[in-house]
């Protein structure tokens, strides 16, 4: 190897490791001057003084994983404070349902949905299983009995679209199922 390569390979390394540094110390001011804000909007977004810290923890986290990124942005405290919000409606809406489900069982009431039987519930499990995608297609497909143009309208995308995930998700149930589906309808 050619000495002055390897002398600039070195300085090379030297020049990231001083830059991962600099955004290592700039994310720790960052954090400890918002700090404080993020975890008193949080706290006033959910009154609990436990959910805003562990919830301001996690925006943190998120924003240290994109810091080279976001620390370019003009306002970074904003990224933060929206990341902290979205995280708070999130775990809102997350209580809203188990708050519902445990109201249901305290009552004793039963599901509005009955239960499938045995050949039904496992084929929807493997419905479950597919691609996120590929899943809504089917479900608004067979359990809504919507066209392939009203799915397009639901998932704002073209009818082609919903006619290529519909395939390939019953070409892959058809494998998984050990079953012939035939050509595509």
């Amino acid at each position: 190897m050619n000495q002055a390569w390897g002398e600039d390979l070195d300085l090379a390394e030297e020049e990231l490791e001083a830059s991962e540094q600099l955004v290592d110390i700039d994310f720790d001011s960052f954090y400890r001057r918002e700090l404080p804000a993020i975890a008193a909007l949080l706290y006033a977004l959910t009154g609990s003084a436990w959910a805003a810290e562990d919830l301001a923890a996690d925006a943190f986290t998120i924003a240290f994983r994109h810091w080279p990124r976001i620390a370019g942005y003009e306002r970074p405290g904003a990224f933060v404070r929206r990341v902290a919000i979205n995280l708070a409606r999130s775990r809102h809406k997350r209580l809203v349902v188990e708050a519902r489900a445990l109201g249901r069982l305290a009552l004793g009431r039963q599901p509005t949905v009955e239960p499938l039987e045995a050949p039904d519930a496992a084929f929807w499990a493997q419905v479950r299983r597919l691609p996120g995608r590929q899943l809504e297609v089917v479900v608004l497909r067979y359990v809504e009995d919507l066209s392939v143009e009203a799915i397009s309208e639901v998932l704002d995308c073209s009818p082609a679209t919903v006619r290529v995930h519909l395939h390939r998700a019953r070409t892959e149930l058809a494998r998984r199922l050990g079953a012939d589906w035939g050509p595509s309808r």
